[in-house]
């Protein structure tokens, strides 16, 4: 990659821990890469593509990144990114673009050093290399399954969550009908006829806005003393939304976003009968791991 100096690769790091300092929630990758063109504007060889198909400017941006992941600068979850505070801290300490990517690359050589069995690897391979591709399978694989997920039917989602519930070894022992729900979609217990406690309330929203903090209290005081609420929302939560269910002490409540609903997915499912797992069918597919 003669044509992409370390002083480039700077400037295009410098733009994405910008942007992500700015998103403290952190973003879509794919957000990153449209901001990142106005903030930081493709070069006229950047502008043109890989013979492999794809423009350079995203795949050299996403290399950039390689050696911010491995010193701690930033992370990569399902197609999202998020800086640290060891990255803020980062693009505080190096104004300069060049020295900002110096740094990263040495805390990557460092990394490198302690992975055993592992030959060296330079962070400036040409960006269609193992690790660019997989970031973008796995983006590319986790916006189906996002774009799966809202697409379902609303009561579907709710037999969906249900299924989970059977998944972790609970019995779900009343479904919300169609219409008004009261608040609570579902309820769950550790016995089939519901007589033992825990009782489980859950409340399931398929929507794209995250819950606030005034919705999630709305939900906690349906609950009694002696259950335990599990609100379910693909938008996820807001932040005082998370600390007010990390301060409960008598009223116990966890919150599940789209993400812990996938893991939780992925590692119960495979106990589950066919037409379960067809709710939200996955297969596996393996990469080559050179890392």
């Amino acid at each position: 990659m003669a044509e992409i100096t370390r002083r480039r690769n700077g400037e295009i790091l410098r733009g994405i821990l910008g942007i992500l300092r700015d998103q403290p929630d952190g973003i879509a990758a794919r957000d990153v890469l449209a901001k990142l063109e106005g903030r930081v504007p493709p070069t006229a060889f950047e502008q043109t593509s890989y013979e492999a198909g794809g423009r350079r400017f995203e795949k050299i941006a996403r290399f950039s990144t390689v050696g911010a992941v491995k010193a701690g600068w930033m992370l990569k979850e399902k197609g999202r990114w998020t800086i640290t505070t060891e990255g803020s801290s980062a693009l505080a300490e190096y104004p300069d673009a060049e020295a900002l990517f110096r740094r990263a690359h040495a805390l990557y050589r460092v990394w490198r050093s302690n992975q055993p069995d592992v030959e060296e690897v330079d962070v400036e391979e040409p960006a269609e290399e193992a690790t660019v591709k997989l970031e973008e399978a796995i983006e590319s694989a986790w916006g189906e399954v996002e774009q799966f997920i809202r697409a379902m039917n609303p009561y579907d989602f709710q037999d969906l969550v249900g299924a989970l519930l059977r998944a972790l070894g609970y019995f779900v022992v009343w479904t919300a009908p169609a219409g008004k729900d009261g608040g609570v979609d579902l309820v769950a217990a550790p016995d089939p006829l519901g007589t033992r406690s825990p009782r489980i309330k859950v409340q399931v929203k398929r929507q794209l806005q995250a819950v606030n903090v005034d919705g999630l209290r709305s939900f906690m005081a349906i609950l009694g003393s002696e259950d335990v609420g599990l609100f379910v929302c693909t938008g996820g939560f807001t932040r005082d939304a998370q600390y007010e269910a990390r301060q409960q002490s008598t009223r116990k409540v966890t919150l599940i976003d789209m993400e812990k609903l996938f893991d939780l997915w992925v590692e119960h499912a495979p106990k589950l009968p066919d037409e379960d797992r067809r709710r939200l069918p996955l297969r596996p597919v393996w990469f080559l791991d050179l890392e």
